[in-house]
């Protein structure tokens, strides 16, 4: 089967994981794994339709699609990871849905001609920069549920999808747990490009450099703000997605512009 193949197949377990995840939120009764069935076949998928590229190019592809399919593979990872240990299940009725337009996009876009395989130290720095991208990401879906999920409890709206949700605290416990990681491996990316890229401010980088540096202040100002003060609800949300969205500027938006609109690889 082609790649192709494999990312539509992967595309549509998906699709029903979410599917079955949301027509749970109506049920009287707690969430069955059944998904899990859907979810982790479709993440296997998703890993191959990578790995035949990866064979194919002699190294990751970093182009705009396919990056935004690994993260999309991290977020769906992650969410099957912490939804059954976490009673979390919830999140993957969005991420999934994300996890599955970034593997089509790519699939039917993202098709890249082989270049010079990249060194394994920078391999190593887009790696973690990944990691960082999915785990933060997965965060900011943390933080808007987090948000919509302390405002329906103050409203007493307590149906539909606001009783997959774990209790608030455990909530913000796993936030801020998530925000955590993605700090420490943001760190790490910053640390692997300061001692293996040559000049992180040159003119194709510097925009980079600094809006993910700001995105990292923004984290820490939050975790310290969380440990000092017990920053919670609706102001963790709008500073994770403050970070996030410099983020995406940071590396998404530069690689839309670069290539998407000037045509530069």
């Amino acid at each position: 089967m082609s790649a192709l193949a494999f990312a539509l197949i992967a595309t549509a377990l998906y699709a029903l994981a979410s599917h079955r995840l949301a027509g749970h939120a109506q049920g009287p009764h707690p969430t069955p794994r059944h998904w899990l069935a859907l979810a982790l076949p479709a993440l296997v998928l998703h890993a191959l339709v990578h790995g035949l590229a990866w064979r194919e190019l002699g190294s990751a592809d970093l182009h705009f699609f396919p990056a935004l399919s690994l993260v999309g593979l991290g977020m769906a990872g992650l969410t099957t990871l912490l939804g059954p240990a976490q009673r979390i299940e919830a999140l993957g009725i969005i991420v999934f849905p994300l996890a599955a337009a970034a593997l089509l996009a790519y699939a039917l876009l993202g098709g890249a001609a082989p270049g010079a395989p990249l060194d394994w130290r920078l391999q190593l720095h887009a790696l973690l920069a990944l990691l960082a991208y999915a785990t933060l990401a997965v965060a900011t879906v943390l933080a808007l549920m987090l948000w919509f999920q302390d405002h329906a409890l103050r409203q007493r709206h307590l149906g539909g999808w606001v009783r997959l949700l774990p209790p608030l605290t455990q909530m913000e416990t796993l936030l801020f747990r998530t925000l955590w990681a993605g700090f420490v491996l943001l760190g790490l990316t910053l640390l692997t490009g300061v001692l293996f890229v040559d000049d992180l401010f040159a003119q194709d980088l510097g925009h980079k450099t600094v809006l993910s540096i700001l995105s990292w202040c923004v984290l820490a100002v939050l975790l310290f703000g969380r440990w000092r003060w017990g920053w919670r609800g609706p102001r963790a949300a709008k500073l994770t997605l403050v970070a996030m969205v410099l983020l995406l500027l940071a590396f998404f938006g530069s690689k839309f512009v670069y290539e998407l609109v000037l045509h530069r690889r």
